[in-house]
């Protein structure tokens, strides 16, 4: 079901401008959305040189708002493609002023145009969409395409954290992480029924877990000397 779109959605997307960039993207075709670049300075936005953390499909922002305040000595970029989404986590951070939290509105296929090489500490991946048909396999965020992506922005030895609800791409998520060699540590298969400290609930976690559904807990790492 297609979201209502939101009142006033310019309005407000201009009003939290400060915690949100909404940059106009040169195509919409994923063969050429590497082929510019407006990386973001880092020291710039935040004003410092901590680590710098990355949600990509943030959503509504409930993880990234939550993280951000337990962790004020991480900086946190938080995307997500949907503006009528997106805008939900960038008014929450505003309000709550969170120096060390940005959004950043585009699809996963244009962050080598934002995110500089080697400057990511980690990346968190919740409960991404599975695209269960098989002809939508070239869209799931743990796909050989995105993950390219990844190890290119990744600092050496930064970790993937990804939870999902959903078995199946669970195993595909290993099969793909294994096949582009990284390797795969503290899984879980039920991670709520586990002894695993700090979990912040998302959106979607409380409500699949209220249903008595499992979580599936992984951490893909590539190990470099």
């Amino acid at each position: 079901m297609r979201m209502r779109r939101k009142k006033n959605l310019p309005q407000r997307l201009k009003a939290c401008s400060e915690y949100l960039f909404s940059p106009e993207h040169p195509d919409l075709n994923d063969a050429v959305a590497i082929n510019f670049n407006a990386y973001l300075d880092f020291k710039e936005i935040f004003k410092n040189d901590n680590p710098v953390m990355l949600e990509i499909g943030c959503g509504k922002g409930q993880f990234a708002v939550e993280i951000a305040k337990r962790n004020p000595d991480i900086n946190y970029i938080a995307v997500e493609k949907l503006a009528n989404v997106i805008i939900v986590g960038a008014e929450a951070a505003q309000k709550l002023e969170l120096k060390n939290l940005r959004f950043l509105e585009c699809g996963a296929e244009y962050l080598e145009g934002y995110i500089p090489e080697k400057s990511i500490d980690g990346i968190y991946l919740n409960f991404s969409c599975p695209f269960p048909k098989n002809t939508y396999e070239n869209r799931r965020l743990t796909n050989q395409k995105y993950l390219k992506i990844y190890k290119k922005i990744l600092k050496p030895n930064a970790e993937i954290h990804q939870k999902t609800d959903n078995m199946h791409f669970f195993e595909y998520s290993i099969e793909e992480f294994t096949k582009a060699g990284f390797k795969i540590k503290n899984v879980s298969l039920d991670l709520h029924n586990s002894n695993f400290e700090g979990n912040i609930i998302t959106e979607y976690e409380s409500k699949f877990v209220a249903k008595g559904f499992p979580i599936y807990r992984l951490e893909a790492y590539q190990k470099e000397d």
